[in-house]
C-alpha cells in the first residue's frame, strides 16, 4: 500500500526556504516528504485545494491529507517525521501556538534581508523526489 506523502510546499526564491528543503531532504530518512515551491503549479493547485491564497508565501506549508499546517506547526510537524536528533523538536507542539508563531514570524519577516532571494523559483529537478501533477 503507497502512503500519500507528506507534501512541503515553500517559498522558492527565499534562499534559507531552499536551505531549509535541502535539510530536509538529507534527515528524511523514512522519505515521507515531496517538496513543491509554492510558486509552482502544484503549489498554487494545493494552495487553492486547501483555501489558501494563490500568491501567499508567508510560511511554509505542510499538506498531509486534508490538513494543512503553515508556520511553526508546520515546521514542528515536520521535524517530527526527521531522524535523531532532529524529531526532538516535536516537544515545540507543547508549548502555545501564539509563541511559537511569534518566533517563527519574526525569522520569516526578516528571511530576505538576511539570506537573500533567488531570481528564479528554487528547481528541484535533480533532486530524486521531485514530484509531478500526475502524483498529485
Amino acid at each position: 500500500m503507497n502512503k500519500t506523502p507528506k507534501i512541503v510546499l515553500f517559498d522558492g526564491i527565499c534562499n534559507l526556504c531552499d536551505k531549509s528543503v535541502q535539510f530536509i531532504i538529507k534527515r528524511d530518512k523514512k522519505e515521507v516528504f515531496s517538496f513543491a515551491s509554492l510558486q509552482s503549479p502544484e503549489g498554487i493547485m494545493l494552495l487553492k485545494k486547501h483555501h489558501l491564497p494563490k500568491d501567499y508565501t508567508d510560511s511554509i506549508i505542510l499538506i498531509d491529507g486534508d490538513n494543512a499546517y503553515k508556520k511553526a506547526e508546520a515546521a514542528l510537524e515536520i521535524a517530527s517525521e526527521l531522524s535523531f536528533p532532529w524529531y526532538l523538536f516535536k516537544v515545540g507542539k507543547y508549548f502555545p501556538m501564539w509563541f511559537t508563531n511569534f518566533w517563527y514570524d519574526l525569522i520569516a519577516k526578516y528571511r530576505y534581508s538576511f539570506f537573500g532571494k533567488k531570481e528564479d523559483q528554487c528547481d528541484l529537478i535533480h533532486q530524486k523526489r521531485r514530484y509531478t501533477t500526475t502524483e498529485l
